[in-house]
């Protein structure tokens, strides 16, 4: 595993997951002779009918854009005087209605209601929190918090202040506020300064001044710290995550790590949190969920190989042996393709 993060050389050359459009790498493309009303009824048909027929639900849903979908959504109010999402609840259930509905909410609201449940009853999910503040741009964070202000009245910084404390609260809130410089220009200079005000607040000095890595890493520039982190390894022998590793711990050391494997690739980063999703006993769907929705209309065919790079087999067949049912088809459908076959 540490040899994937370990790798700078192709770094700075290779083009940043922050920048793909969507729809480059997806796996989920807008259908061509796309009519809302057609696809409303067959869905209608699908649910009214004597038991559901998955099937239609499946088919239509993994086969249609995001934007596409609430198309759907709002014909098939017209047409039946009720929403399709409360439809979907009442007819399905369990991860593959959990499913359904991610398909179906847009995905700002979608991350926005994630973000609530893992803020949501005693405890705090944080590895949620940092999985989708670490991966966001900053376009998709500021969507997200505009969500959650019309859903709440509320600000996410505050609500997010009484959840989390620290230096890690410093660095979420930070990511939240959307202070990430978003230019594409990089400052060797600043960089190699950057990267010595780094390794002087950790690996030179006995203790480690948090304050500084947090500031660097939630707000420079994607491109801008691709470069720090080659000047980093130059002056350390050490890669920033390795120092990270090695001077931190808890939920600080999760995001920090998380920004940086994100700033080398988003694709690996999601590779791994779906390997970690499906390994060992039980499988964590929601983090399933999650990120095979958010990702099939960006980099969905970069996940999936960088998946295999790592760990020899196929998501596909990962999914295949771990989930089952409709909830698996639905799933497989999304995947789009068997990169073992």
């Amino acid at each position: 595993m540490a040899s994937l993060w370990d790798d700078l050389d192709s770094l700075v050359n290779t083009p940043s997951s922050f920048s793909v459009k969507t729809g480059e790498r997806g796996t989920i493309k807008p259908k061509t002779n796309f009519d809302a009303g057609d696809d409303a009824v067959a869905l209608r048909k699908a649910i009214e009918g004597l038991g559901t027929k998955e099937k239609t639900l499946i088919d239509i849903l993994t086969h249609r854009s995001s934007a596409q979908r609430q198309q759907i959504c709002e014909a098939y109010q017209e047409a039946t005087g009720r929403t399709l999402l409360e439809d979907l609840k009442g007819d399905t259930h369990g991860d593959f209605e959990a499913l359904l509905v991610a398909l179906i909410t847009p995905p700002a609201v979608y991350d926005c209601h994630e973000v609530m449940r893992a803020m949501k009853g005693a405890g705090t999910a944080e590895s949620t929190l940092i999985e989708i503040f670490a991966s966001r741009s900053p376009e998709q964070i500021r969507a997200l918090t505009d969500v959650y202000l019309q859903e709440t009245e509320k600000k996410l910084a505050f609500d997010l202040k009484k959840e989390i404390s620290g230096d890690f609260s410093k660095a979420l809130l930070l990511l939240v506020g959307g202070s990430r410089d978003e230019s594409t220009t990089v400052d060797n200079e600043k960089a190699k300064e950057d990267a010595k005000t780094l390794y002087d607040a950790g690996e030179k000095k006995w203790g480690t001044d948090e304050s500084k890595f947090v500031d660097i890493l939630c707000q420079r520039s994607i491109p801008q710290l691709r470069q720090t982190l080659v000047e980093y390894k130059n002056i350390s022998g050490k890669t920033l995550q390795q120092s990270i590793e090695g001077e931190m711990s808890g939920e600080l050391e999760e995001l920090l790590v998380a920004i940086v494997k994100c700033v080398k690739s988003v694709p690996a980063y999601f590779a791994e949190r779906l390997y970690q999703s499906m390994k060992g006993g039980g499988t964590d769907e929601s983090t399933l969920n999650r990120i095979m929705v958010s990702r099939s209309e960006i980099d969905l065919l970069d996940i999936r190989a960088e998946f295999k790079k790592l760990y020899e087999y196929s998501l596909h067949s990962a999914i295949e042996s771990d989930c089952g049912g409709n909830y698996k088809k639905t799933l497989v459908k999304i995947c789009g393709g068997d990169d073992d076959s």
